[in-house]
């Protein structure tokens, strides 16, 4: 029977009886969810009216800063965590596997596409020269022929869609590993750097008392046929940021250290294990 007459204790019982017909099950499933937890932050913190409009503002500034090239509710969910709380949930990797973390804003869909052994940055280069080689195998141990390496990083002064020529492509591409399952590039050695905090993401992050960095890291989304998609970073040991993380993307197995080889260039070396789908697993 429906309610004329709400108080704060009978809202949110109606508000979930207006959504009774939704068809999609899962839609339905998710708004309920997502009013029911809504309703009980709102009862606990008793926000006044000033408070709930600078909560709007907050959102609606949010985007207006997205953009092609930034996207600031994902640097919103990296930063409150929840982009690596839907990774834990999702990804889950077993014993051997090699572990995901997550994408970040920065990712492009138009890289090109490298020889292997090309370097990625362009000249001169924005930081200092590395060599990254490795190997992809399966999870029984074989190498996997044929994989794309989609890789992607920030130089000393950036990403390339921070800079003055956002358009431009530098430090990211694509390599494919050769019948052995290696891959060797050349990029630079990864920095540690600030996430974008000159927008609402970044006046939260100073609000709350923490800092905006990331430890040195190299993105890595690999793609090969029977397996799923793994999107992970390498992160230089012995950073300083290790252990405060601006988007808790850290884990241990993920740490590298990187060295000096004969040629005074930095060198690291990490092999992959794939994770193998779904498909593949019920056929086994």
């Amino acid at each position: 029977m429906a309610i004329r007459n709400f108080n704060e204790e009978t809202l949110t019982a109606e508000v979930l009886r207006r959504i009774e017909d939704t068809s999609n099950p899962r839609l339905k499933q998710v708004m309920t969810s997502l009013i029911k937890h809504l309703h009980s932050f709102v009862r606990e913190v008793r926000p006044n009216p000033d408070e709930w409009m600078t909560g709007i503002r907050f959102l609606t500034d949010t985007g207006h800063w997205s953009d092609d090239k930034r996207q600031e509710f994902i640097l919103m969910s990296d930063t409150l965590g929840v982009s690596m709380l839907v990774d834990f949930l999702n990804y889950q990797a077993q014993a051997g596997m090699t572990e995901s973390t997550v994408q970040g804003p920065f990712h492009r869909r138009d890289a090109p596409e490298y020889p292997l052994g090309a370097n990625v940055a362009k000249d001169p280069p924005d930081g200092e020269p590395c060599v990254v080689r490795g190997t992809i195998r399966n999870a029984d141990g074989k190498p996997v022929a044929g994989a794309a390496l989609d890789i992607w990083e920030t130089g000393e002064h950036g990403y390339d869609t921070q800079k003055g020529d956002g358009n431009a492509m530098d430090l990211r591409g694509i390599f494919r590993t050769d019948a052995e399952g290696k891959f060797w590039f050349r990029c630079v050695k990864p920095v540690a750097y600030s996430v974008p905090c000159d927008g609402p993401v970044g006046k939260m992050l100073m609000a709350t008392g923490r800092h905006p960095m990331r430890p040195a890291h190299l993105h890595f989304m690999i793609t090969a046929p029977g397996h799923d998609c793994l999107v992970t970073h390498i992160f230089v040991k012995g950073d300083k940021y290790l252990d405060s993380d601006a988007v808790f993307g850290v884990k241990e197995s993920l740490v590298v250290d990187f060295k000096k080889n004969a040629a005074g260039e930095w060198e690291a070396s990490y092999d992959f294990v794939l994770k193998p789908s779904k498909q593949a697993r019920k056929a086994a």
